[in-house]
C-alpha cells in the first residue's frame, strides 16, 4: 500500500507540480490583499479537488459509455504525460503558464477571482492531471486501493493549496534558478512514469 501511496503522490505531484503553479498564482494575485489571495487559494484548491474526484471515481464508467478501452487511454495518457514531460525538461509548459496567467491580468488589471479560471482548470486540474488520476484509479484493485490514490490525491491538493498560499515568500526563498532545475528534475521523472503507462498499456493490449 505505501508503494501505490508513493507512486500516485509522486504521479500526482509532478503533473499538478504545485511549486510551478505558485509563482503564477503569486502574479495573479500581486493586487490582492493577504485575506483575499488565502481565499481564491482554497477555492481554486477545492474546485479542482472536486473536478478530480469525479474523473476518478467515474472516469472509467466515461470511456465505457464512450466505447473507449482502458487499454487505449493507457498508451494515450502516457504519451500525453510524456508530451507534458519534455514541456517541463525545455521549460515550455511554464512560458504557457505564464502566457495565460499575463492574458488574465492584462484583460482586468483590478483584483479578479482568479480561483476558477486559471488556477482550478486548466493549471491544477488539467488534462494532465485528470489522465493521471484516472490511470491510477484504473489500476486500483478494489477500494482499499482506490482509497490510498485519491489519499495520495489530497495530500498532493493540501501541498497545492500551502504552495499558493506561501507563495510570495516562496518564491523569494527559491529564486528562479533553483525552481528552473526542480522542475526539469521533475519532468525526467514524469517521461519515465509516462512511458511505463504506455508500456502497460501495449503489454495488456498485446
Amino acid at each position: 500500500m505505501w508503494q501505490l501511496f508513493l507512486s500516485a503522490f509522486v504521479t500526482l505531484f509532478v503533473v499538478i507540480d504545485p511549486p510551478g503553479c505558485a509563482p503564477i498564482y503569486a502574479g495573479l494575485t500581486a493586487n490582492a490583499t493577504a485575506k483575499q489571495a488565502f481565499s481564491m487559494a482554497l477555492r481554486a484548491c477545492l474546485i479542482a479537488t472536486g473536478i478530480l474526484l469525479v474523473f476518478a471515481l467515474f472516469g472509467e464508467d466515461l470511456l465505457g459509455a464512450l466505447h473507449i478501452e482502458l487499454d487505449s487511454f493507457r498508451i494515450a495518457g502516457g504519451i500525453m504525460l510524456f508530451l507534458i514531460a519534455l514541456d517541463m525538461v525545455f521549460e515550455k509548459r511554464t512560458e504557457r503558464r505564464e502566457e495565460r496567467a499575463e492574458k488574465v491580468r492584462t484583460a482586468q488589471p483590478q483584483v479578479e477571482d482568479v480561483s476558477v479560471f486559471p488556477m482550478a482548470m486548466p493549471m491544477l486540474a488539467g488534462p494532465g492531471s485528470i489522465a493521471s488520476v484516472m490511470l491510477l484509479t484504473a489500476r486500483a484493485n478494489g477500494i482499499e486501493q482506490t482509497a490510498v490514490i485519491l489519499g495520495a490525491l489530497g495530500v498532493v491538493m493540501v501541498l497545492s493549496f500551502i504552495a499558493l498560499v506561501a507563495a510570495r515568500p516562496l518564491i523569494r526563498a527559491m529564486g528562479s534558478q533553483v525552481e528552473a532545475v526542480i522542475t526539469r528534475l521533475l519532468g525526467v521523472l514524469l517521461a519515465a512514469l509516462a512511458a511505463q503507462f504506455v508500456i502497460d498499456g501495449i503489454q495488456a493490449q498485446f
